[in-house]
């Protein structure tokens, strides 16, 4: 399954994807045709690989987990996002996000943002959608904010956002 918008596409990271990433990313160059950024994958990335696997290759998690996020017109990765796997029995599931600084404040984040959230409200069992930035983060509270979620905590450092589907 791939989500396209006008200028994005969103492909779920599988786990032939993955390896690729791990290993060597000029395989994933040539199995999805795209640009690959010098610096991708990005650290908290690399670092989220062994979770973003463990959601790939296990069926009930399909699509609830990482997404690749292309630019269109330039066939260019600029981004992840994604859930931490399916709604737990609450109905709830977390959500994150990241986009390359080339291609930040140019709407592409809530672009993107925006078609994983109607396609999970789409999804059974789906309650609520959860997620965290940092109290600095401005460009993430607007995408948050467009996207009617409500902060609902504040810690120092964090806010926690949620939308009730």
């Amino acid at each position: 399954m791939r989500l396209q918008t006008e200028r994005l596409e969103l492909i779920p990271y599988s786990p032939k994807i993955i390896e690729a990433a791990i290993n060597d990313k000029s395989l994933v160059a040539s199995l999805l045709n795209v640009n690959v950024p010098e610096d991708w994958p990005w650290e908290e990335v690399l670092d989220a690989f062994p979770v973003f696997a463990e959601l790939a290759n296990d069926p009930t998690q399909q699509n609830w987990g990482a997404w690749l996020i292309i630019h269109r017109r330039d066939k260019t990765i600029i981004g992840d996002l994604g859930f931490g796997g399916k709604p737990d029995p609450t109905g709830k599931v977390e959500m994150g996000y990241n986009i390359i600084a080339a291609y930040r404040n140019q709407g592409y984040g809530f672009e993107a943002v925006q078609a994983l959230v109607n396609w999970a409200t789409t999804q059974p069992y789906l309650k609520k959608i959860v997620a965290s930035c940092p109290v600095d983060n401005l460009p993430s509270m607007r995408i948050l904010e467009k996207l009617g979620m409500n902060c609902v905590e504040k810690t120092p450092a964090l806010l926690t956002w949620e939308k009730v589907v």
